[in-house]
């Protein structure tokens, strides 16, 4: 297997359908950048909001590592961009402005398990999660090509060892998996069960929510070479009408 349609369809073909997505009830989501929330499960979310069920959003790095080189935009006016697209993304999904957190840990340097800062960005979450006492955490795939992804699945599971008190659901959201992911990177067969939410119905809101993050999806910022950029192409992994969780 080697492209992304490939992948997606070797793991499409075990999914099974999850149609009452009532059952996920308040949900909290670990977006690693803002952007990742409307890419990987943006049409559940506005799903669960027509639902009436709350939605959290967390954004786990401050996504200043997508123009490390602008002139124009220096990481604190770069953050101060993001994260105002962050919330224009999470309005157009239904989401509330006051259900989202900014962590604000450094991009591309997310903390794994022993580096300095886990401990304390663990303890953030824990709080976090216990006050809010969701009964799902949409959260990356474990083996997500993305190391902030992968250290935020770490966070989760810190979570989950040191707070028993909150028992909460997780499902596992693809990302960069089509695009970057190695043989290594994919779920085995018998390691995770697939579902998949149908999102045909919101899928044109969807894709708002993604277009909100101008500065990822445009050439909004061109003073820097090496930026990061989510072209036409790279957004073809996500015009299914379906997303698909690991559990």
């Amino acid at each position: 297997m080697h492209s992304g349609i490939e992948k997606a369809d070797a793991i499409t073909q075990r999914a099974v359908l999850l149609t009452d997505i009532q059952i996920l009830g308040s949900t909290v989501v670990l977006a690693p950048h803002p952007d990742d929330e409307s890419l990987g499960c943006g049409g559940t979310i506005i799903r669960l909001r027509q639902l009436g069920l709350p939605v959290h959003v967390v954004f786990v790095s401050d996504g200043t590592m997508s123009h490390p080189n602008s002139p124009a935009y220096p990481a604190e006016r770069l953050r101060a961009l993001r994260e105002a697209e962050a919330s224009e993304a999470l309005n157009r999904l239904g989401v509330e402005a006051d259900a989202c957190t900014f962590m604000r840990l450094p991009d591309t340097a997310v903390p794994m398990p022993d580096a300095p800062g886990f401990a304390d960005a663990v303890a953030t979450l824990t709080g976090l999660i216990g006050k809010i006492k969701p009964a799902t955490v949409l959260v990356p795939w474990e083996r997500d090509p993305h190391r902030d992804h992968r250290a935020t699945w770490q966070l989760l599971q810190a979570v989950r060892t040191q707070d028993r008190q909150t028992p909460f659901r997780v499902l596992e959201y693809l990302i960069w998996l089509w695009e970057l992911g190695r043989p290594d990177d994919m779920p085995r067969p018998d390691e995770r069960r697939v579902w998949q939410v149908p999102i045909d119905t919101v899928i044109d809101q969807r894709d708002d929510a993604i277009a909100a993050h101008i500065s990822q999806v445009t050439r909004l910022i061109d003073d820097d070479p090496t930026a990061f950029y989510l072209s036409p192409e790279l957004l073809t992994h996500f015009e299914r009408p379906y997303e698909l969780f690991l559990e």
